[in-house]
């Protein structure tokens, strides 16, 4: 259940994370088309370089507030204090000596907000749990095998609502990166928020798949579904920390970035040669994207990525194809439930909502399946079981996920 955090934890925490004031996501309106938050680069410099002699000679100097550096790390997120870009900024530092990598702190949003799709509300629990979902991918088979006890997956979105009976006694400790404190409560409202309730259906598919699991909420979003790059990071390397086994990622950036290269390789432990991995003495953590909604085979982050223990999800049909909206090509090798899909919404209710980031939540529920069947599998040894064991559907993304074939179920 989820717990207040002791006072010297939230130090640490407030140490790591910091007030962001003010807030790059409440700051400022923007949309996802802007290259990133206004003023704003990040840097992975040398580890011999002084961040400070390299923030007076480039223009830039250390955020007055927020956390400014990633623990332990030689990356570091710089106000730019002259007329520059912080795209200009970034392409002028990269012939610098003392710079490893330097880009903007890029935005990203749910593929839902950006196609302005929101949900219907309708059904109640006995509908959700017997949804075509549930038929369709094998859910009642797959737990008799395994209901996902002994799992933690992190969900980095717009938080839950705590309260929701379809979440009741599945929540881990959690913590909103937006606010900066130890509620992810979902804030906003449906009327003017294309956003509101997203955390909180994408946990309610998790635990459709996964009832035993228990759902860590990291607030990372506000109610728009807009988060930048440093948050999301500092968001994957905590969830790596306390022991996630999966996290789900159901949104979106347009742009590659190099420290997402850096963190998802900690966290997923799968970099041959890596050292820098978050899970000691164990697995690391399975990561599932959504693919996005754009309808085409146009990349988006972090689905695109090709590293092991990370995968994009597109979503199918109650037929079997692939829902118009959806993202495919080859960098998609995974399809999942994701139109009309019932879940869980603020307020105690149910609600309908297609995109990608419906999908997605339902393979990482089937990760949590895995995971508790076989703790010691590697994260890409998962998604390759996962992918390896998908019907065969004739759509443009051929597997689409089986949970009891995943698991082995009779």
């Amino acid at each position: 259940m989820l717990r207040l955090l002791s006072l010297p934890y939230l130090l640490m925490i407030a140490s790591i994370v910091g007030a962001l004031a003010p807030s790059p996501i409440a700051a400022v309106q923007r949309s996802r088309g802007d290259a990133g938050v206004p003023g704003e680069v990040i840097v992975r410099l040398v580890a011999s370089a002084d961040p400070h002699s390299f923030a007076r000679s480039a223009g830039l100097r250390l955020g007055r507030s927020g956390a400014n550096q990633i623990p332990g790390r030689p990356i570091y997120r710089f106000e730019v204090i002259d007329e520059t870009t912080p795209g200009a900024k970034a392409k002028a530092l990269a012939g610098n000596q003392q710079v490893i990598y330097a880009e903007p702190n890029y935005l990203g949003q749910v593929p839902e907000a950006q196609k302005r799709s929101s949900w219907v509300v309708g059904g109640d629990a006995g509908v959700y749990a017997a949804q075509w979902v549930a038929e369709r991918i094998g859910l009642d088979r797959a737990h008799t095998v395994s209901r996902g006890a002994g799992v933690t997956v992190a969900i980095l979105d717009t938080g839950v609502e705590l309260g929701h009976p379809a979440l009741a006694g599945r929540l881990a400790d959690g913590y909103d990166f937006v606010d900066s404190d130890d509620a992810p409560e979902e804030v906003g409202n449906s009327s003017v928020s294309d956003a509101f309730g997203h955390g909180t259906h994408v946990a309610g598919l998790v635990a459709l798949a996964a009832p035993e699991a228990s759902i860590m909420p990291l607030r990372t979003l506000d109610d728009q579904g807009l988060g930048d790059l440093w948050t999301q990071v500092l968001a994957l390397r905590y969830a790596a920390d306390h022991r996630a086994d999966v996290i789900n990622l159901s949104f979106s950036f347009g742009e590659h970035s190099a420290l997402f290269d850096d963190v998802i390789a900690e966290v997923t432990c799968t970099t041959t040669g890596y050292t820098d991995c978050r899970a000691q003495n164990r697995p690391g953590v399975v990561v599932i994207a959504a693919a996005g909604n754009s309808g085409s085979n146009t990349r988006e982050w972090p689905g695109a990525w090709t590293l092991p223990g990370i995968v994009a999800v597109a979503a199918s049909t109650e037929h079997d194809g692939l829902a118009a909206f959806s993202n495919y090509g080859a960098w998609v090798p995974l399809a999942a439930p994701g139109e009309n899909v019932l879940s869980s919404v603020p307020h105690g209710i149910y609600a309908s909502w297609s995109g990608t980031s419906m999908a997605a939540p339902l393979v990482s529920g089937v990760s949590a399946l895995v995971r508790s069947t076989d703790p010691h599998l590697g994260p890409a040894d998962v998604i390759k079981r996962i992918i390896g064991t998908a019907d065969v559907i004739d759509a443009p993304v051929r597997h689409r996920l089986d949970a009891a074939q995943a698991i082995g179920a009779p």
